[in-house]
């Protein structure tokens, strides 16, 4: 990994310490979900979770296209969310062929118990980096947040707060 002073000379060269540090992201949070509750969702149902918490109402087709999954495995993983209580199912006001999906109770406490889980065993990381390589990696997150956010939903405000209601909070 990259030592104190570190530049990069290339997007690839970043690119790949970001892939790196996804795979350890990936080891991390995996600790941390060993902790969750019992009953706990597959990666496929959290990250649907993330983007009906992010696109409150969204229908099945804009869930598939946002998970670039087909219409007809989207209906069952919903079906399996709803089955488990974190999904509810609504009528859409302005079509009767469209369904609104949007999260339960119990689907919104399930995330906001990932978030901590995930939050802690990342928080051990940090504690252990110098305050200005803390700072640096900060900065680096906030810009890197706004360019993946802007490819991600170009139509989003970029001043928006990334610290919430963003895919990229927990998935």
């Amino acid at each position: 990994m990259p030592h104190r002073g570190f530049r990069p000379s290339s997007s690839e060269q970043a690119s790949a310490y970001a892939v790196a540090a996804s795979e350890l992201l990936e080891v991390l949070w995996g600790r941390g979900q060993e902790f969750a509750a019992p009953g706990t969702v597959s990666p496929s149902q959290l990250r649907a979770l993330l983007v009906i918490e992010r696109q409150e109402g969204t229908n099945l087709r804009a869930l598939g296209e946002a998970l670039g999954s087909s219409a007809p495995s989207v209906s069952r993983l919903c079906d399996r969310m709803e089955a488990m209580g974190l999904l509810l199912r609504a009528p859409s006001p302005t079509s009767r062929r469209e369904v609104e999906l949007r999260l339960s109770l119990r689907g919104r406490a399930l995330l906001e118990e990932y978030r901590a889980l995930r939050a802690a065993e990342l928080n051990a990381v940090l504690e252990r980096m110098a305050p200005a390589d803390l700072a640096a990696l900060t900065d680096g997150l906030a810009a890197f947040h706004a360019a993946a956010s802007e490819r991600l939903s170009p139509q989003r405000d970029a001043d928006a707060s990334p610290l919430h209601g963003d895919v990229a909070d927990s998935a």
